[in-house]
């Protein structure tokens, strides 16, 4: 059974009927995927114990998941699905390891902003009223997990990795090639962001 016989919505109809073949063929077809954004993710876990194997092994059960969880009535590629799926568990195991690298949970750490960062994410129009950055809100939040709790049911997808990116001390660069998107949509998500916490806390 080789990839280039089958679409994946094919492979897909094999692997509801419990083929395991199918399931070989389409892991084979989405491991250059799973390598590469492991391989650009990989550079963001200095220090942290994790291994490139580490990174790769999650993209594989992200894999996993996109092919237990597609749903093609959504207007949708299982590709995007699937990268989507891939990214965001490799994303969320960098950001768990620099949590844990930084205890973000068990100490109280202050967040100012060095002044690279400060450049690029307070603009002066918004210098006068801080009190809805995300870095603000964490000095006075109990820890990272209730934060996001609190405000991720208010923030689209996209929104909740810029904020959990952000608050664990990745900068407007890193984020950007992270997501694979450009800095000014970064910029843009921040801004929705502040608007919507600003709301929330009324």
């Amino acid at each position: 059974m080789n990839y280039r016989d089958y679409n994946d919505f094919e492979l897909l109809s094999y692997i509801s009927e419990k083929n395991e073949e199918a399931s070989e063929v389409l892991f084979e077809k989405y491991r250059p995927l799973i390598n590469a954004t492991a391989n650009r993710l990989y550079y963001y876990c200095k220090n942290t114990g994790l291994e490139l194997n580490d990174l790769i092994q999650e993209g594989m059960l992200g894999l996993n998941l996109a092919m237990t969880t597609f749903n093609e009535n959504k207007e949708t590629t299982f590709y995007t699905y699937a990268k989507t799926c891939i990214e965001r568990k490799i994303i969320s195991l960098v950001v768990s390891s620099r949590r844990l690298k930084h205890k973000f949970l068990n100490e109280s750490l202050s967040f100012e902003i060095n002044d690279e960062v400060s450049q690029s994410f307070i603009h002066e129009k918004n210098l006068e009223d801080n009190s809805y950055n995300p870095e603000e809100i964490l000095v006075n939040s109990e820890s990272l997990e209730e934060l996001i709790k609190t405000v991720s049911s208010h923030l689209t997808d996209f929104e909740i990795q810029v904020f959990e990116l952000k608050l664990n001390g990745f900068d407007y660069k890193e984020i950007a090639e992270i997501l694979d998107k450009d800095t000014k949509s970064i910029d843009n998500a921040l801004q929705r962001i502040k608007t919507k916490i600003k709301k929330i806390r009324g």
